[in-house]
């Protein structure tokens, strides 16, 4: 049973690599941020638009591992129609799930595919990345974030 959860997990982070929801620039973006993960090599652009305190749409661009470019498309997906004001409180959540392997208070089930990544160090910063550059789109940063 656990061997056929991970092998879904696995499809999951694969599926969302290969064909990202939500890819490309959104000329309508009301704010942006710019996020790098230099030991990797992940960059990305996280784009929001932002209409009476509801993230209205959002996309990214940009190129990264499958783990981080996974994390920015269920991102898309998770933050599409949400208050602004939910957006912090999930990456808190989020934050906790990919350090420990879970979360305190219940997050949306697809994020679960994550849940693993705290047992591999190395890739906690990949998949917290496109979380930490949607706070500072939320900030409308105009300096890039760096998970360094």
């Amino acid at each position: 049973m656990l061997d056929d959860l991970n092998d879904l997990y696995q499809q999951v982070i694969l599926d969302h690599s290969r064909n990202p929801r939500h890819f490309g620039k959104l000329p309508e973006a009301t704010h942006s941020a710019q996020g790098r993960n230099p030991l990797c090599g992940d960059e990305l652009t996280l784009y929001l638009k932002i209409n009476d305190g509801r993230v209205e749409a959002v996309s990214f661009e940009g190129s990264g591992c499958a783990i981080s470019r996974a994390s920015a498309s269920l991102l898309t997906e998770t933050l599409q129609g949400r208050p602004v004001e939910e957006v912090r409180g999930l990456f808190e959540e989020m934050h906790k799930l990919v350090t420990h392997g879970r979360s305190e208070k219940p997050l949306p089930e697809k994020l679960a595919v994550f849940a693993g990544v705290h047992k591999f160090p190395s890739r906690v910063k990949c998949a917290i990345l496109p979380w930490h550059t949607a706070l500072a789109a939320l900030d409308n940063r105009k300096e890039p974030i760096t998970t360094e």
